[in-house]
């Protein structure tokens, strides 16, 4: 089928922030965004991390309270609202959210648009006890929750799956749909429930059509990790090869119907996280 360009593209998944091997700047996402096209992005702090790359406890010395980091967030939306919105990372190892959280969540409702959770950087999954206050803040301030998903045990989509079931006034989004897999599992709890969503984060082109195929379009939203390799994460990995994005930047949208690549590039984006 001919597809078409989309008259907007959002970002789902977008972080800032240090961390140990990485330094992603405010100024690389809004230069990465001018140049690629992107509309709006939905930025989360990773200095909100428990655990390193290779599953050792970041010392304490390092870490960021979730305060501090999701003030950082905030910062960065309040200086770009038309193109910034911030998921509040979620440290579920260490920290419950406390009062002051609950009023910086409050006070900024405007430009906060869910929840994240890293099982992988948290090593606690999302259906664990430590998550219930999360999702009490996302159905107090109806709000939506993504996950990473892929790399430990904790980080399976099963078990976002399951949180998913037991909260099915809340929405869900695998981000990856299992990283480093084949997305199988992911792809099958897809289609079970209403409120679970995928993205499209280092999601290989033809696993998307699938989900389209089995699942429909509406399930799926747009994200990429920006500025994890730099400023042209779009454009190259960082082994300097074509990105999986310039896919779905242009193959993609010959292989879907012009509402599901709009679906997939914008529309979910704006029902899920109730982007005016």
């Amino acid at each position: 089928m001919k597809g078409q360009v989309s008259l907007m593209i959002i970002d789902t998944h977008v972080h800032i922030g240090h961390m140990v091997g990485f330094n992603l700047k405010e100024k690389d996402v809004l230069s990465s965004m001018e140049q690629y096209g992107i509309d709006f992005s939905l930025v989360s702090n990773i200095e909100s991390a428990e655990f390193s790359g290779k599953m050792r406890k970041i010392p304490r010395l390092i870490q960021k309270s979730q305060n501090k980091s999701l003030r950082r967030a905030i910062d960065f939306a309040r200086q770009n609202p038309d193109k910034i919105g911030v998921l509040a990372w979620m440290k579920l190892y260490g920290e419950t959210p406390d009062e002051e959280f609950e009023r910086l969540l409050a006070e900024n409702r405007d430009i906060i648009y869910g929840f994240k959770l890293h099982p992988f950087h948290s090593l606690t999954a999302p259906d664990s006890e430590k998550a219930e206050p999360v999702y009490e803040l996302a159905r107090k301030y109806e709000l939506p929750v993504v996950s990473h998903t892929g790399g430990c045990e904790e980080a399976r989509s099963i078990h976002l799956y399951n949180a998913a079931k037991a909260h099915p006034d809340i929405d869900f989004v695998m981000v990856h749909m299992d990283l480093g897999t084949d997305n199988r599992e992911a792809l099958d709890l897809l289609g079970k429930l209403p409120n679970l969503y995928g993205d499209t984060t280092w999601v290989p082109l033809k696993t998307t059509l699938e989900a389209v195929k089995t699942c429909g379009s509406e399930k799926i939203l747009f994200g990429s990790d920006n500025p994890i390799d730099g400023n042209d994460t779009y454009e190259y990995n960082k082994w300097g090869e074509r990105s999986l994005y310039q896919e779905y930047f242009n193959e993609f949208k010959k292989l879907v119907s012009p509402e599901a690549y709009d679906n997939i590039m914008y529309k979910n984006a704006q029902r899920v996280f109730n982007i005016k």
